[in-house]
């Protein structure tokens, strides 16, 4: 008589409720299983990205409960044994093993860490993605970035340099954060809390302003704009401060747009093309994702708290066996 193979139990972060931070539980919990077109992944490690503190209040996607959250990971397919990253479009990745579609999935360079592999995928294809897909940033045009020092800014002060822009700001809220914007090859850093800063972008003009804040900044970003240029909105919030009227547009003979990552994924020689050339320049050097801090799998309630507290810089991480 045949025998029914045990489900393996594996570790996760759990929430049972939406709410705060305080919601999250270590549990074990089943395994996974995967479907067709799916591959499990035993995880080294996991990312955080500012959609999953909205996931964990309930205020985007419709994971049910429980729920492990959790958009990107990284580590080794158990299939064949080797190494990938992956997006995790149903959330899942704040565990030790997770199931991920096939078409979302990357192999990696052994050229390319874990750390940086993890922090460039979700990030960095949502940067180049906007920059060059969509925002179409040509050499000597002048890019401005908003939250310069997060996790997709400041890959996307590094890509608009790499794209050849011919000067690159970047905004970011504190002096230590402005610091590491510099640091990171953007001509300037500015505080976007100064009111002054429409003024100050103005002075030389802005052809892409890319925006992943909404509200005020956007308006701030309008008005630098020079003749042509874009308003990119990355992440849109839908709020009444984004709208914008045809004529205010037609004002500056400037464009609206707006990125979704998703679309990048839908296309597999897209995604694929979008990944290979992150890792490439990894690989070489010219691209470096800073991370931020690496917490263990227990203290995600605090890696949220930071997140949301705009406390990083760079990419946050969780090692799922700590």
């Amino acid at each position: 008589m045949s025998q029914v193979s045990p489900v393996k139990p594996m570790r996760a972060a759990v929430i049972h409720r939406h709410g705060s931070p305080e919601e999250f539980r270590t549990e074990l919990l089943p395994e996974p299983v995967a479907g067709p077109g799916q591959c499990l992944i035993d995880v080294t490690l996991a990312g955080l990205n500012y959609a999953d503190l909205h996931c964990r209040r309930g205020e985007y996607g419709t994971q049910p409960l429980p729920a492990v959250l959790g958009a990107d990971v990284v580590g080794r397919r158990r299939s064949d044994g080797r190494r990938v990253a992956a997006l995790l479009r149903a959330g899942g990745g704040y565990a030790e093993v997770a199931c991920a579609e096939a078409a979302y999935t990357v192999e990696l360079p052994d050229g390319v860490g874990d750390e940086q592999a993890l922090a460039l995928l979700e990030q960095g294809a949502t940067a180049y993605g906007a920059l060059a897909l969509l925002g179409r940033v040509r050499p000597g045009e002048r890019v401005v970035v908003t939250a310069a020092a997060g996790g997709v800014g400041h890959l996307a002060v590094q890509l608009a340099r790499e794209l050849g822009a011919g000067r690159v700001v970047g905004l970011a809220s504190t002096p230590a954060k402005r610091d590491f914007v510099r640091s990171l090859g953007a001509d300037a850093a500015l505080d976007p809390a100064d009111p002054g800063l429409p003024a100050l972008l103005a002075e030389s003009g802005v052809d892409l302003f890319m925006d992943t804040v909404g509200g005020p900044l956007l308006r701030a970003g309008l008005a630098a704009l020079a003749p042509f240029g874009r308003l990119l909105s990355v992440g849109a919030r839908g709020g009444a401060e984004d709208t914008f009227a045809v004529d205010e547009l037609a004002d500056r003979s400037a464009g609206l747009l707006a990125f979704w990552l998703q679309h990048v994924l839908d296309d597999r020689a897209l995604f694929t093309m979008t990944a290979g050339h992150l890792l490439h320049l990894a690989e070489r050097g010219r691209l470096t994702a800073r991370i931020d801090r690496v917490l263990p799998l227990s203290a995600v309630g605090e890696a949220h708290r930071a997140l949301a507290a705009r406390e990083t810089m760079g990419k946050v991480l969780l090692d799922v066996h700590r």
